[in-house]
């Protein structure tokens, strides 16, 4: 702006000059020619009363280097003439200023000159003997009275131009200082020109306006946040260009990327060519979603359109960690298989004694033996019935269950106890270890939770073997452990021995009559209880099983 201004000022001020300078050559032009007429009047006169009372003579050694002297007879024919020879020349009873002079006693004219190629000033004068006496002289052009003062406008020129320019560059500066000291961010306080009001209001309100936008975006932005950030859920917001709006933490996290993605492309960010084509028919207005693995975990994809007036304005992208429902329905389908394989077996074996029975194929010696075998199978689907039906119940986390305080150490006595007999009949040897500790809990689960550890303890052991069960304090709670040295468990085997129907050794499973579901108990008991389980097992050594409830009650 002040490059244009300045060059505004230097081009008005250069053409004002340059204006002038011809408007003044014109003056002055007319000017030099009126003092040329006077000066060509004067001498006219003069020579005329010269020539008036010495005639001819008064001619001679007269010095006429600036003038043109000619003296016409009343018939036109030249006398004399002071440049040219008389006898050689035209008649000049037809010249403008000879025709004046014979008919009003003084004549003027000004015409270009073929005698002497030039322009000439004439100015005539009537004498007493009836002839007419003409001077002129030769009248200067404009280029010519230019280049007579040619250095002077030169000078005059270059002080003008420096002038303009020290001046421009300083108004301009003047001019546009204030426009640079606005101050935008409170409009209405500058003071500056008057034209600037309407624009300075106009800014006021469109910045207004645009604070008024920022808050309500910012406002927007915070309850965005304030939502998206604590879910684990991830969301994307792309407008329809597929470029990121918003992204919380979530979907971040799992794309491997932070919040400065903001106004980039989604192909920078995840180049799946999945992801593209879901991104792609959400752009074209329909719903699309898809599985995708990141890392060990699975993901739901789904994407929606945005739609405005009818417009697709964005898209909003969801991303679902979909890896335990995954799990849960094929834990699910891997439970009804086990419960159906499970309750099959007893059923078939029951259905096979009974038909022998009914058929009469049983020696009546060995109707108490198969009769015997019915019952035992009846018991075990009864028992798996059970741990079934109790397992529900914890899964659906055992609300109408009442809760008290519970004293550990003597619970583990009783169900020693209850386990003494089968202890003897498997030559394992029992122990209990310890002090008196008080949990706060369940206490028909904390009894199935030690009878199942214990009752494994046992039936996994081998003969000769010994089980330590052991109730102490910790710093942050009680702990209990049950120990063997029994078969162990295969590190392979570990992580999933809590799993329902999950058996080591299924063989000695059935033999030993197990459901699969002792451990999925104790697992469900100790969730309820906030309590972390701990294993520790070497094949052929043994197993240390841990429970660590939280707190403890003095």
């Amino acid at each position: 702006m002040t490059k244009r201004i300045f060059q505004s000022i230097c081009l008005a001020a250069l053409g004002v000059f340059g204006a002038s300078a011809l408007l003044f050559l014109g003056v002055l032009y007319e000017h030099y020619t009126g003092v040329q007429r006077n000066q060509l009047r004067i001498q006219t006169e003069l020579a005329a009363q010269g020539a008036s009372n010495e005639g001819i003579s008064y001619f001679d050694g007269l010095d006429v280097t600036y003038y043109r002297i000619t003296w016409i007879d009343a018939e036109g024919n030249v006398l004399y003439d002071s440049k040219s020879d008389s006898g050689g020349m035209e008649n000049h009873l037809e010249r403008e200023e000879i025709k004046q002079a014979f008919q009003e006693g003084a004549g003027e004219s000004s015409r270009y000159s073929v005698t002497l190629m030039e322009r000439m000033i004439y100015c005539a004068r009537l004498l007493p003997d009836g002839t007419v006496l003409r001077l002129s002289m030769a009248q200067n052009t404009v280029f010519t009275l230019l280049l007579g003062m040619l250095m002077p406008i030169c000078i005059i020129f270059a002080a003008a131009v420096g002038l303009s320019l020290l001046l421009a560059y300083r108004l301009s500066k003047a001019i546009v200082k204030p426009l640079n000291q606005l101050n935008f961010d409170e409009p209405l306080n500058n003071e500056g020109y008057e034209e600037l009001s309407p624009l300075l209001k106009r800014l006021a309100a469109q910045q207004r306006k645009i604070w008024r936008q920022e808050e309500e975006l910012r406002q927007k932005r915070s309850e965005f946040e304030a939502v998206t950030t604590g879910m684990e859920e991830g969301i994307v917001l792309c407008n329809e260009k597929q470029i990121i709006l918003a992204i919380n933490s979530a979907a971040a996290r799992l794309l491997h990327t932070d919040r400065s993605c903001v106004g980039k492309y989604m192909l920078s960010v995840n180049r799946s060519i999945q992801l593209q084509e879901l991104l792609y028919k959400a752009g074209e207005g329909g719903y699309a979603e898809m599985k995708m693995d990141l890392g060990d975990r699975s993901y739901q994809f789904q994407a929606n359109p945005v739609l405005s007036e009818g417009l697709i304005s964005g898209i909003v992208l969801l991303i679902l960690d979909v890896t335990e429902k995954e799990k849960a329905e094929q834990l699910r389908r891997e439970f009804t298989a086990n419960v159906s394989h499970e309750l099959k077996t007893p059923l078939q074996a029951i259905s096979g004694y009974a038909e022998l029975l009914a058929n009469g194929m049983v020696k009546p010696e060995d109707t108490a033996e198969f009769s015997a075998r019915i019952y035992g199978e009846a018991k075990r689907m009864i028992r798996l019935v059970e741990d079934i039906i109790r397992l529900s119940r914890l899964d659906e986390g055992a609300e109408d269950m009442g809760r008290e305080t519970v004293e550990l150490y003597g619970l583990a006595e009783e169900i020693l106890q209850s386990l003494s007999e089968e202890a003897k009949q498997a030559e394992v040897q029992m122990e209990l270890e310890g002090e008196r500790a008080e949990v706060y809990g369940i206490p028909r689960l904390l009894e199935e939770m030690l009878c199942n550890l214990c009752d494994n303890a046992v039936k996994y052991n081998r003969r000769g073997g010994r089980v330590m069960v052991s109730v102490k304090h910790e710093e942050e709670g009680v702990c209990l452990t049950v120990s063997d040295t029994g078969i162990g468990i295969p590190g392979e085997c570990q992580e999933r021995i809590f799993e329902r129907f999950y058996r080591v050794d299924k063989s000695r499973s059935k033999e030993i009559g197990g459901t699969g579901l002792g451990l999925s108990i104790v697992r469900h008991a100790a969730r309820l209880h906030d309590a972390k389980i701990g294993l520790e097992s070497v094949p052929g050594e043994g197993t240390v099983i841990s429970v660590r409830f939280p707190g403890h009650v003095e």
